[in-house]
């Protein structure tokens, strides 16, 4: 079974390597970036199955990485986790009213953070399948 391709972009080089250890370790393959722009770009062509986004970074912030995925049919549904300094109440809304679906305040825990993504991907899967308890019945 091939393992779930993760996005992290964060223009902090320390922050991106320590993200991309803990969650290769944690077994899913990483793609970085060190920019929104590019961030974009990868999340439009390598399909991955969740978004780690640092909200400050060059070109195009998380916000408005987050944002331009939500507009796209095909990365709408794409779990996007914001991770930043930024702590305030009014920054975590924003961020979650750009179209976020978790929000992780630095400094964080490497571990606690590979929870919250695996948290993420089996939510986004069970929200994949098929309810086993509904089903369509033909009426004669």
């Amino acid at each position: 079974m091939p393992r779930p391709i993760v996005l992290v972009a964060d223009d902090d080089e320390d922050i991106l390597e320590l993200v991309k250890l803990r969650l290769s370790r944690s077994g899913y393959d990483v793609l970085t970036a060190a920019d929104g722009a590019t961030a974009l770009a990868l999340a439009r062509t390598a399909s991955p199955a969740l978004a780690v986004l640092d909200v400050a970074m060059p070109v195009f912030d998380g916000l408005q990485v987050t944002r331009a995925l939500r507009a796209d049919a095909a990365t709408a549904s794409l779990p996007v986790l914001l991770l930043t300094a930024r702590a305030q109440d009014k920054d975590v809304e924003r961020g979650l009213e750009a179209g976020a679906d978790d929000y992780v305040v630095k400094p964080f825990s490497p571990e606690a953070l590979a929870e919250r993504v695996s948290s993420l991907l089996r939510i986004a899967h069970e929200a994949a399948q098929p309810s086993p308890g509904l089903r369509t019945v033909a009426k004669p």
